[in-house]
């Protein structure tokens, strides 16, 4: 297996692709702009006279990237026809230059002549389908070089370990002093709410709060507070009723072995009770906002709770990828929550997380492969193996790459959301390369760590450039 330091193309296949990821979001963040705000060449005014805002800079800013990275792209094309590289991807990058070429053209017209809503989604979908051909270089060039042929599993579903730890073996021993154990009690509701996914979680549901506050007179305190508590209570019932069903599939897993129902301690009964009375005042969160994030809420909990945690989760390798709706739900809860209809940026939104999710949970797949091959769940690397894995990783980082710059035509969306995405996104995919060569546990974490720093600091660009708005 060739390591990167030997290796330079995969890392000019990557510059190439966050520099094709610039200009994506660059100009979806101009496209519906002002046509008369720099219909010039190469500043504005006159053709040299500087912005005069910062969507004026955006746009200067675009054109002086758009020659860079043709540059960059020149070069990638042409290490491509002197290295042994696979006809494929040879063949992606000759496209992907074609494009960049009429991409350019189309570029002067538009900069010349002032922008037009026909010209701009050309311009768009253009920069979107040169950016997949790099993506698909990159793909196949980082199967090629560190892919092994024979990671096939030799069973096609996994088989759980059917023998489970012995009462007396998982029964947790209580303290005696009556302050500690109502500590470690109450320590064990909070875990069967799963706190950790939370904040995530909420963050996307103010992102969208804040995206949809920018379509109308805006959002109150009020509504905030009480859709992320309700937000807070769902997640919680979500997460006790996933404890109830899986408790016997978390006793033969190291990494959820310790959980309070897996040890027995929190009594099922409590913890049903627990998870119900958790949804009741969710739901009367949602409904006091109105009855359309109740529905969106209710249909949250009986998501993760019942569809994904009894029928997809044990049952298909796609799990991962359809549970992606569970995440993507907050988005829509968020939207509704202020507008009290489905729009635009909720959708927008709700995309980028659907499409991150496969890409983020897939490196905790392949760290905890042996324990999810044990508990009997059909994730991808168990049943198609860690090569297979990576590859679908860089594959859903692409896409929620192409659907950021989608949302980026909310006229709400800046600077700050621009330089975040690329400065995060590159993290991200350098994380996701590394993974690619060095094929460790410490690997799939940090690429897992980097998926969560990249989304997070999109919600939190996405907040202040709405909030700036």
């Amino acid at each position: 297996m060739t390591s990167w330091s030997t290796n330079r193309f995969p890392g000019l296949l990557a510059a190439t692709a966050i520099g094709v990821y610039l200009l994506l979001l660059l100009g979806a963040t101009t496209a519906l702009t002002d046509t008369t705000i720099c219909n010039a060449w190469p500043l504005c005014g006159s053709g040299w006279t500087l912005p005069t805002s910062v969507t004026g800079y955006l746009v200067v800013g675009h054109r002086l990237a758009a020659m860079f990275v043709g540059l960059l792209g020149t070069v990638t094309v042409i290490a491509s026809w002197h290295s042994r590289i696979d006809q494929r991807v040879r063949t992606a990058l000759a496209i992907s230059g074609i494009l960049y070429v009429i991409q350019a053209g189309i570029g002067a017209v538009v900069a010349m002549n002032g922008e037009s809503t026909y010209l701009s989604s050309i311009h768009l979908l253009v920069g979107m389908m040169i950016f997949a051909g790099v993506i698909a270089a990159l793909a196949w060039t980082l199967e090629i070089e560190t892919g092994d042929p024979s990671d096939v599993p030799s069973t096609a579903t996994s088989s759980p370990d059917h023998e489970l730890p012995s009462e007396t073996e998982r029964n947790v021993t209580m303290p005696t002093n009556s302050v500690t154990r109502a500590k470690m009690t109450a320590f064990a509701y909070i875990r069967l709410m799963k706190p950790r996914l939370m904040w995530l979680l909420c963050l996307v549901a103010f992102a969208a709060m804040a995206l949809a506050g920018t379509t109308g007179p805006g959002v109150s305190w009020e509504i905030v507070l009480a859709t992320l508590g309700g937000g807070v209570l769902s997640i919680g019932a979500s997460g006790t009723f996933n404890h109830v069903l899986e408790r016997d599939v978390d006793r033969r897993m190291a990494r959820t072995s310790d959980r309070p129902l897996a040890t027995d301690l929190v009594p099922v009964r409590n913890a049903i009770a627990f998870g119900c009375l958790l949804t009741v005042a969710s739901l009367g969160l949602f409904a006091w906002v109105n009855l359309l994030a109740a529905a969106f809420g209710l249909a949250a909990i009986v998501f993760y709770s019942i569809v994904y945690t009894l029928i997809l989760k044990p049952n298909t390798v796609q799990n991962t990828v359809l549970g992606g709706f569970a995440g993507a739900l907050p988005a829509f809860i968020g939207w509704v929550a202020v507008t009290g209809e489905i729009g635009f940026g909720g959708l927008a939104l709700a995309t980028v997380i659907f499409l991150w999710t496969p890409a983020h949970f897939y490196n905790l797949a392949l760290a905890y492969k042996d324990d999810y091959e044990r508990g009997g769940f059909p994730m991808l690397p168990v049943v198609r193996g860690e090569t297979a894995t990576r590859r679908h990783i860089l594959w859903y980082l692409g896409a929620t790459f192409l659907a950021t710059a989608v949302l980026a035509v909310v006229d709400a969306l800046g600077a700050t959301y621009v330089l975040g995405s690329v400065a995060l996104g590159a993290v991200f995919l350098w994380a996701v390369i590394r993974l690619h060569y060095e094929q460790t546990e410490s690997a799939a974490f940090r690429a897992f760590h980097a998926s969560n720093a990249y989304l997070g600091t999109l919600l939190i660009a996405i907040i202040i450039d709405t909030l700036a708005f």
